[in-house]
């Protein structure tokens, strides 16, 4: 056995030494980093995950009750007794709704249950109500510019339904993804026909008649303004397309908004032709 001489000892004692002078800061700021992405990850875990599955969990019991709601009011022989039930349900719903916003306000969820208020409000005529609601719903900051043109379309239908066709216009002209351009051209063609302006009015329907041409989309009712106003349009003939499986993921992942585009589209079909309601 070869006994290691004290002086190299020594040299490398040094040379170890000199090296932790050298990087040991840049050592202890590694470790305080990776502390720090570590307990990080876990007050999100505790904190904001947690949250984000109470917020989940509200909104799915609001809308199985909003679903309970509009299957027992379309019995059409509901007794005072009853009605007056599902009205005082129905303000529950909206109390719970709005506690849902002042806790989670900047969610999906919150923005859901707001569409689903505003249309409740629609629907027993609180057109003052659901302007309000739809307005409280374009403020969210969400990082999907689609779902902030759908609350923007309706929160100008709104408007215009309430009169306030000024309001409306200044909505309808801000900037919204292509997607939505045919609902916005639409949207104008309605509140230029409310205010008298019948060629701005056939402009803009005709604008979106163009934009659905392109898609290869028939929208009847769209169809009906034109010819009310004395324009006559070539038919659109949808071509043939794959059918796909619907995706059923939450609204926040992009899956529900074309679903909504046409659950609108649907209930603009049942609507007044010039004024959307």
């Amino acid at each position: 056995m070869i006994d290691t001489p004290k002086n190299d000892n020594n040299f490398t004692d040094q040379k170890s030494l000199n090296a932790l002078k050298l990087h040991g800061e840049k050592i202890i700021y590694a470790v305080l980093l990776v502390l720090a992405v570590f307990f990080g990850w876990q007050y999100y875990q505790k904190n904001y995950a947690k949250i984000d599955t109470v917020a989940a969990d509200t909104y799915t019991s609001i809308s199985v009750r909003d679903e309970r709601l509009v299957q027992a009011y379309l019995n059409p022989q509901l007794d005072e007794a009853t009605k007056q039930a599902l009205a005082e349900e129905e303000k529950r719903l909206f109390g719970d709704i709005d506690a849902l916003v002042a806790a989670h306000g900047n969610t999906v969820y919150a923005w859901q249950a707001l569409m689903i208020k505003a249309r409740h409000q629609t629907n027993n005529n609180d057109l003052d109500g659901a302007v309000a609601t739809l307005s409280q719903a374009t403020s969210i900051n969400l990082d999907d510019d689609g779902l902030i043109a759908i609350a923007k379309i309706r929160h100008a239908r709104a408007m215009l339904a309430n009169g306030d066709t000024n309001g409306a216009l200044s909505i309808a002209n801000e900037a919204m993804p292509t997607a939505f351009e045919a609902s916005r051209q639409e949207l104008l063609g309605d509140i230029y026909h409310a205010k008298n302006e019948i060629d701005n009015a056939k402009s803009a329907y005709t604008n979106a008649w163009e934009v659905l041409r392109e898609r290869q989309e028939n929208r009847a009712v769209l169809a009906l303004k034109l010819q009310s106003l004395g324009v006559n349009v070539e038919p659109i003939e949808p071509t043939p397309s794959v059918v796909s499986i619907p995706n059923t993921q939450p609204v926040i992942e992009g899956g529900e908004i074309f679903e909504m585009i046409e659950h609108d589209s649907a209930v603009a079909d049942t609507q007044n032709p010039h004024t959307g309601n």
